[in-house]
């Protein structure tokens, strides 16, 4: 009895021995599979987290509500504007412009323009001025003025002067610029190189054939630095042509009236301006060239009277043989035949 009592214990202990053992490995496979949830949960929400929203985002789904905005770049600039930029940058433009302006202050007008040009560091290629009989004037200019000061130089002629006409251009330049330099730079290789071999050649016709090349070249580098320094001149400073007039009265640019009234009204104004204007020119050259008109007066008088003498000679030659003749056969008692008259037979 107390032997079969001892294995039952036995056998309870081993039992709860196992029972222990079972339970320690449960908990501690609970234990190690816990850090791994909290691991892969870590993941999620930094990494795994991210990506997951920007391929929301990429699909065109809106990110949840507490997520977090990616970080966006800094927003650069467009290819196209980049590129007009550059271009704009290292683009060769040569300004023109062409203006016809007129004053009734010719003298304040032309000082103006002048004190203009030297202030805006340019100056003038050509100027020349012409006065009329009628005592207006005029004057013509070639304006050179720094490029980035040509669209200021058109806007103040405009203020000192009233601008009939106006024109500009602009023409880029730069295929035949930078193609000018490159052509430039290979003739100086070409030349360093020349003279290297040149310093090199120990036979005369090769010291001769070399010479002549290295003359050559220094002959296109001179032709082609002349064309850049030209093209630079033609760059840096914009040319403008001004021709202004003095006038008594501004051309004045109105709006078509609305009414055919207004408008019959402002045609026979015109017209009277017109033909005062006429009157006044007609006096003015008449005041002008009247020694001229004098001299043709005096001439053509003596041409009419010359004239009228010589056509009273010709006609007193031609009744003096007919009367002569009438005379003749007076004197005898015949009266001149008609030679159509038939005569009479025997």
């Amino acid at each position: 009895m107390k032997r079969r009592l001892a294995l039952f214990l036995a056998a309870l202990l081993a039992a709860l021995t196992l029972t222990g053992c079972g339970g320690g490995d449960g908990y501690s496979g609970g234990t190690d599979s816990a850090p791994a949830a909290s691991e892969s949960q870590t993941s999620y929400d930094t990494g795994g987290g991210e990506n997951w929203k920007s391929e929301m985002m990429d699909f065109g789904f809106d990110a949840p509500a507490d997520a977090e905005a990616p970080e966006e770049p800094s927003a650069a600039p467009e290819e196209g504007e980049s590129q007009t930029e550059d271009r704009l940058a290292n683009a060769k433009m040569v300004y023109t412009a062409e203006i016809e302006a007129e004053t009734q202050d010719y003298d304040a007008c032309t000082a103006a323009l002048e004190d203009l040009v030297d202030k805006l560091g340019g100056y003038l290629e050509y100027a020349s001025a012409d006065s009329y009989g009628d005592g207006s004037r005029s004057a013509s200019y070639t304006v050179r003025v720094p490029a980035k000061e040509f669209r200021g130089f058109l806007k103040t002629v405009g203020e000192i002067s009233h601008v009939t006409s106006q024109s500009r251009n602009a023409d880029n330049i730069s295929e035949m610029y930078y193609d000018t330099e490159s052509r430039l730079e290979t003739q100086r290789t070409k030349m360093e190189r020349l003279q290297t071999l040149l310093a090199k050649a120990e036979h005369m016709e090769d010291i001769i054939d070399l010479e002549n090349a290295i003359s050559e070249t220094e002959y296109q580098i001179e032709q082609l630095t002349g064309s850049l320094r030209h093209y630079d001149s033609l760059v840096d400073f914009a040319t403008i042509d001004v021709r202004l007039r003095e006038v008594l009265r501004l051309t004045t640019v109105e709006e078509a009236p609305p009414t055919f009234g207004s408008r019959l009204g402002n045609a026979f104004a015109d017209g009277l301006h017109g033909f005062g204007d006429f009157l006044q020119d007609v006096a003015i050259f008449l005041a002008y060239n009247w020694t001229w008109i004098l001299i043709l007066a005096l001439i053509l008088l003596l041409v009419v009277k010359v004239s009228k003498r010589r056509q009273a000679q010709r006609a007193e030659s031609f009744r003096g043989p007919k009367m002569g003749e009438n005379r003749f056969f007076k004197q005898r008692g015949e009266e001149p035949k008609n030679p159509d008259d038939k005569q009479p037979k025997d």
